[in-house]
């Protein structure tokens, strides 16, 4: 596979970025989240649905954090096919675990509203405030174990396990996780090239925990049922 790399515009030193118009810190009494230094210097940017944020290969400049919206993170293996590593939806990072250049594309599932950040800042920040830097830390930490998470799902679980964990956990990660419904923006298809499987049999497992009364799928995506019953499907839970 061949890899284009982009060169990147020049970027200002660290000390030269301005805070962002309109940022307002948190006031007395709300508890700060380290992650608000990087906010007040994030440039926000609406990408459109299927549009890319960076691609492989691309020199890694920028870092982003996810306010709204979906994105799926995208390889290709040796022989062509398309592997989905992960989907990030808002409140996640991603870019920062790249070195030097992105390993992986970037795609919007969605309408994606993004902050965006220079690296060198964000390096700059980290080694100035030591809770940032332990908090990104932690988050990198958390990437880590469900990329681990993963490889267990794709090396040990069935077809039917891997779908029942994969909608378990998607259930966990979305805003509205206390309402059963979670939001599906990603197509059968995505589901597929994430879990190693093929369409049609993601297409009819979902269909069968539909019959089951375990999910029911509504317009933007499924409705759990019963909890319980898609646990033991998924052979347990991973946590």
């Amino acid at each position: 596979m061949q890899i284009q790399t982009r060169m990147a515009d020049p970027l200002p030193a660290a000390g030269a970025y301005q805070r962002r118009p309109g940022f307002t810190p948190a006031g007395p009494g709300k508890r700060q989240d380290p992650l608000d230094i990087l906010e007040q210097f994030g440039t926000k940017l609406t990408i459109r649905r299927g549009q890319e944020l960076y691609a492989a290969g691309e020199v890694a400049v920028y870092c982003y954090r996810i306010l709204r919206g979906a994105v799926r993170t995208v390889g290709l293996n040796e022989d062509g096919r398309r592997q989905i590593a992960e989907f990030l939806l808002a409140g996640d990072l991603l870019g920062f675990d790249s070195l030097g250049t992105h390993h992986l594309s970037a795609e919007a599932l969605t309408e994606v509203l993004i902050l965006r950040y220079p690296r060198r800042l964000v390096d700059s920040l980290a080694e100035q405030h030591g809770s940032l830097a332990l908090r990104l830390r932690d988050l990198s930490l958390q990437k880590l174990r469900r990329a681990h998470e993963t490889m267990f799902l794709l090396g040990r679980k069935s077809a039917g396990e891997r779908i029942a964990t994969f909608l378990l956990d998607l259930a966990e990660r979305s805003p509205g996780r206390t309402s059963g419904s979670v939001e599906l923006p990603m197509t059968r298809g995505d589901i597929a090239d994430h879990l190693g499987l093929t369409i049609e049999t993601v297409s009819r497992t979902i269909a069968q925990l539909g019959r089951d009364g375990t999910i029911a799928v509504i317009k933007c995506g499924i409705e759990i049922r019963d909890r319980e019953a898609l646990t033991a499907h998924g052979g347990g839970t991973l946590h």
